[in-house]
């Protein structure tokens, strides 16, 4: 495993640039939102309302640090999954939730925006993995899924301030992690006091970022492990509630609420 042990110059770069786009285009975003102020509302767990806004300003902060880093396959394949992100935010179904839900809707005849963003994500997920590792074969399934479970296992923590970035924090430590530092360097504060929210646009493309960084700095080994742990958190996010879970436990309760205001 590669740690960018005082921080390597690529990291620093691909950190700066992401933090700098991501505030660019969260102004941008504020001054002129795309169908109005209002389209971007949503009301978050608290009750509180929220804007999504901070998702596509995420997902063009880590666009940029990933093309800063010379990967280009993955800023395609990041810009490819914010876009169908920031489609299931402003026009999904609301109604249908989880794999089974999206599943079950696809054998009645029903082609759900979930279902949708899932053939997206996963094709982005493959050309993330090839441009990552150039892998083949048995390693290019194994690397796209992996890149594709991490965006859904990071989507499914976007529900209490902070966490999606929390969740994401140990990727941003390796080499390839520089552009998920740079974009919660300019969001977290927002997200942490309830300002904000990620949504499938954000929280997804942080996912894949994180996805892409394990596949480019992790051994394989390492990569069925993480592979493996995405496919049984996804499948318990079906049977069990991840917040309520998190509440009974202590240690971590304090991490989950650490950096709050409220």
């Amino acid at each position: 495993m590669r740690l960018p042990l005082g921080g390597s110059r690529a990291w620093l770069r691909a950190q700066s640039v992401a933090g700098a786009a991501t505030g660019a285009a969260r102004r941008l975003l504020e001054q002129s939102p795309p169908g109005g102020h209002e389209r971007w509302q949503r009301t978050n767990y608290a009750g509180r309302r929220v804007s999504l806004q901070g998702g596509p300003a995420a997902a063009v902060g880590l666009v940029a640090g990933a093309a800063a880093q010379g990967r280009v396959r993955t800023a395609v394949g990041l810009a490819a999954i914010g876009v169908v992100g920031a489609y299931d935010d402003l026009y999904g179904d609301s109604g249908t939730k989880g794999v089974r839900g999206h599943l079950g809707a696809l054998r009645s005849g029903v082609v759900t925006s979930g279902t949708i963003k899932t053939v997206v994500v996963s094709a982005a997920g493959m050309v993330i993995a090839r441009g990552e590792a150039r892998s083949r074969g048995l390693g290019l399934l194994r690397d796209g899924a992996l890149v594709a479970g991490a965006a859904n296992v990071v989507n499914l923590f976007d529900l209490h301030p902070g966490r999606a970035f929390k969740v994401a924090a140990p990727a941003a430590l390796l080499p390839g992690g520089g552009p998920i530092a740079g974009v919660a360097g300019a969001l977290i504060a927002d997200d942490l006091r309830g300002r904000m929210m990620l949504g499938d646009c954000g929280s997804n493309a942080v996912g894949a970022a994180v996805g892409a960084a394990l596949v480019r700095d992790l051994p394989p080994t390492a990569r069925w492990l993480a592979l493996g742990a995405a496919a049984a958190i996804t499948y318990a996010s079906e049977h069990v509630s991840f917040s309520e879970l998190i509440e009974q436990h202590p240690v971590l309760d304090r991490i989950d609420r650490a950096g709050r205001s409220w």
